[in-house]
């Protein structure tokens, strides 16, 4: 008698319906997240999703397109028309791989615009690009590289540069021989869910924060047409991870979404990082969550990908002590002073694998889940 509660209590107490509750939980959401475009690198991640308060959205790339096109050119000099602005701010450019960089001398190689290899190209990372070029220094750049270069913007200059600013473009001062000579405006296209993921996750109350390197005028535009009220403008590329970091000093778990070179120091000093799957490789390599679909809903997915696995894990270890808790100690005989029962071992046996079959069953509903509603 005695060796056969032993026996059904040892059955009974034998922990694997507690071994494999959390395991389960995350491997059916990883590979439910996987199906849904949403990958996944670790457990890590998929428990601390849930927990985000704050989402910070890079512009450019993330919510924009990240293929800004010349929407303007405006001669601020009368012996420069917009064809030879073009063609200076495009030889500074020339071989660069920033999106604007990219518009400039895209827009000239379309009107078949010559554009000469200029030479000594220096480029201040946020600020601008210095060449040379028969002789002549050409700055292309912002107010701050203007001004960190002595080149004096007039209050005219300022007036129509402020006017496309407020449109929602960036603004690109060009300058030559110590005076500024034009501006080339340069829009970048939204995409077509950056809205509607913002205002699903604004619905569950998180905080959401946009961060770029565009001055607040722009950025603040920008920010308006998606109902973004925090804009963190004027951020340079290497100040990102900072502004990160100084969100989490103020108590907030916080979730970075990117998809550049720059962004990576950013996704890798965020609670969770999440990559764009279109976008660099060392920024895929950094998030931990890599939205393969290039679709910004699947934030919101994710999240709420997270906070259904961690219930199920949660649900998985109730049962799991339950059934530890409530046939041990019948198991032990408690039953019997009473009625006489005693547990046989093999129903023991069978409860055990039933609450092993139970935690794994849980876990496959999650099989059930739509991330996307």
């Amino acid at each position: 008698m005695a060796l056969s509660i032993l026996i059904a209590v040892l059955i009974i107490a034998c922990p694997c319906a507690l071994g494999i509750a959390t395991p389960a939980a995350i491997m059916i959401g990883a590979s439910k997240g996987a199906q849904n475009g949403i990958l996944v690198k670790s457990g890590e991640f998929l428990e601390k999703a849930r927990k985000i308060q704050t989402v910070v959205f890079d512009k450019t790339g993330t919510l924009t397109k990240g293929k800004p096109a010349v929407t303007d050119i405006i001669p601020l000099a009368i012996s420069y028309d917009e064809s030879k602005i073009l063609q200076l701010a495009a030889i500074a450019e020339k071989g660069s791989e920033h999106p604007i960089g990219e518009a400039i001398t895209g827009k000239a190689g379309t009107l078949g615009i010559l554009l000469p290899q200029g030479k000594l190209h220096q480029t201040t990372a946020g600020k601008g690009i210095q060449a040379q070029y028969q002789g002549r220094k050409i700055l292309v750049g912002n107010r701050t590289f203007m001004k960190e270069k002595e080149i004096a913007v007039t209050a005219v200059a300022e007036a129509k540069i402020t006017k496309l600013e407020k449109e929602g473009k960036t603004a690109v001062m060009v300058a030559t021989g110590n005076r500024l000579i034009g501006a080339i405006a340069v829009a970048d296209t939204l995409k077509e869910s950056s809205k509607a993921a913002v205002a699903e996750l604004q619905k569950t109350g998180r905080e959401i924060i946009m961060i770029t390197g565009d001055n607040e005028r722009t950025a603040l535009a920008i920010a308006y047409k998606l109902g973004i009220k925090r804009v963190l403008a004027n951020t340079l590329p290497g100040e990102k991870a900072r502004k990160i970091k100084q969100l989490q000093e103020e108590g907030k778990t916080v979730a970075m979404v990117g998809d550049g070179i720059n962004d990576a120091p950013a996704l890798a000093q965020a609670d969770v990082g999440i990559a764009i799957g279109a976008g660099t490789d060392i920024a895929k390599e950094t998030g931990g969550i890599v939205l393969m679909r290039d679709d910004l809903r699947d934030v919101a997915a994710a999240i709420e990908l997270s906070r259904k696995t961690v219930a199920k894990m949660k649900q998985n270890l109730f049962w799991a002590f339950f059934y530890n808790i409530a046939l041990i100690p019948v198991a032990a005989g408690a039953l019997y002073p009473f009625t006489g029962i005693l547990l046989n071992p093999i129903f023991a046996a069978i409860a055990m694998a039933s609450s092993s079959i139970t935690v794994v069953g849980n876990s496959l509903l999650l099989n059930k889940h739509n991330p996307r509603k």
